[in-house]
């Protein structure tokens, strides 16, 4: 399937598509070049325009920072966000048999992959600084690995909540970290 009708159908039936997922057959290589590494490039591209371009907003002035700090934190961010998506996924495989699912790699690495299809997405609201609030509507992301959760790791329904809460967790930890790396780098 195409990356297009993959996204617009994780936003529009996401549990029809994780059913779908689910049948596909996938490799890591496959999972990372031909999705995460096209779709996870979109919020630090667009946040290297628009601070480019536009500038940081401090006090009605606009502030612009170089243009070879900005291309090296959106290069870290990058591939950090890439190192993070494998990081989660160890994080569900790890986590699945405690939630009564099934400990499987490649679903985990499914799930990490397409699951923050919608953050990605919304990514694209940093082109201008202004409108940055707005990537907001990739929390969507989460109501999306909450349905796919059970459908790909087994875990019974009434558990997948809890699992997702862990999850999300992971992924605001490792979201710190990644954004403090970037910086540092």
């Amino acid at each position: 399937m195409d990356i297009v009708s993959r996204a617009k159908n994780l936003l529009r039936e996401p549990r029809m598509e994780w059913q779908v997922i689910a049948a596909e057959p996938a490799d890591a290589m496959s999972l990372f070049t031909g999705y995460a590494m096209i779709l996870s490039a979109i919020p630090p591209i667009a946040m290297f325009i628009g601070l480019w371009l536009v500038g940081v907003p401090i006090g009605g002035h606009a502030m612009r920072l170089g243009f070879g700090f900005l291309l090296g934190h959106a290069i870290a961010r990058y591939v950090l966000g890439l190192v993070a998506i494998w990081v989660v996924s160890l994080i569900i495989a790890f986590l699945a048999p405690k939630f009564g699912g099934q400990a499987n790699s490649l679903t985990a690495l499914k799930l990490a992959v397409y699951a923050p299809t919608a953050a990605w997405l919304a990514g694209v609201f940093a082109l201008l600084p202004v409108l940055s609030i707005l990537a907001i509507l990739g929390l969507y992301s989460i109501y999306t690995l909450y349905v796919g959760l059970p459908i790909l790791t087994g875990c019974p329904q009434d558990r997948a909540g809890m699992f997702v809460g862990a999850i999300v967790l992971s992924y605001i930890v490792l979201a710190i970290l990644v954004g403090l790396l970037a910086v540092l780098v």
